[in-house]
């Protein structure tokens, strides 16, 4: 290729816009204000300063960039500026970076479950809109054990027994079709190195589990709770 290639240039002849997502992320600081919002929540840009450990204005600079470059969405409130993750995809995206960067740690030649992250979050946690976690992994694992989910790779589909007890648990297969994302799909979890259930069926489920009272969301940041109802919810179901 012609060493007189702008940036702009050598970008396109590879993957449109590859290298400027990939310069977005590069921050160490803006990095950790998109961990931070892998909740799915929306945080203020006080709150997101604090947790990069910015000035005010270089945070300004880098909240304008990440959302300027399609990776966050910014929500006015009165005087308030808050901000989340722009898509589902972009979250995705996030979440298969993290694996990759624990699979490639130096002297793991091997990816295994994380040991070392707190026990509370590697049993339940949001990943964005959705469970992750060992609960969330061994769940999924179980609907593809009953022929109710059946992986096709990255896509998951339901069948028709499936669908019938999705109903039970209020979830309208043909609604969660119409959403504008993915159905279903297999998301790696990054402290279980095996995959749990992703997209709108997986956003539905939580939403699900959390109405029924089962799983609310604890103090610490992306950590769920099971509660006593949500254990024996939980007990039952994966004994069926």
């Amino acid at each position: 290729m012609p060493a007189s290639l702008h940036d702009d240039d050598r970008d396109a002849a590879h993957f449109p816009g590859l290298s400027r997502i990939g310069a977005l992320l590069a921050d160490a600081g803006r990095a950790a204000m998109l961990w931070a919002l892998m909740d799915g929540s929306a945080r203020p840009a006080g709150e997101l300063t604090l947790i990069a450990g910015l000035s005010p204005s270089a945070a300004s600079g880098h909240l304008a960039r990440l959302t300027e470059g399609g990776l966050l969405t910014l929500e006015v409130r009165g005087r308030h500026r808050y901000y989340r993750i722009a898509t589902p995809e972009v979250a995705a995206a996030i979440e298969a970076l993290a694996n990759l960067a624990q699979a490639s740690a130096p002297q793991r030649a091997v990816p295994q479950p994380a040991r070392t992250v707190p026990l509370d979050m590697r049993y339940a946690r949001t990943c964005y809109d959705h469970m992750a976690g060992e609960l969330a992994v061994r769940v999924f694992d179980h609907l593809i054990a009953r022929d109710w989910l059946v992986d096709r790779g990255s896509d998951v589909e339901a069948t028709e027994a499936g669908a019938e007890m999705l109903a039970r648990w209020g979830i309208d297969v043909k609604t969660q079709r119409t959403r504008r994302r993915r159905f279903a799909c297999t998301c790696l979890d990054w402290s279980e190195r095996r995959a749990h259930l992703g997209g709108a069926l997986g956003a539905a489920l939580l939403q699900s589990w959390t109405a029924l009272g089962c799983i609310e969301h604890a103090g610490k940041p992306r950590v769920l709770r099971v509660t006593p109802k949500g254990r024996q919810y939980f007990d039952e179901l994966l004994n069926a």
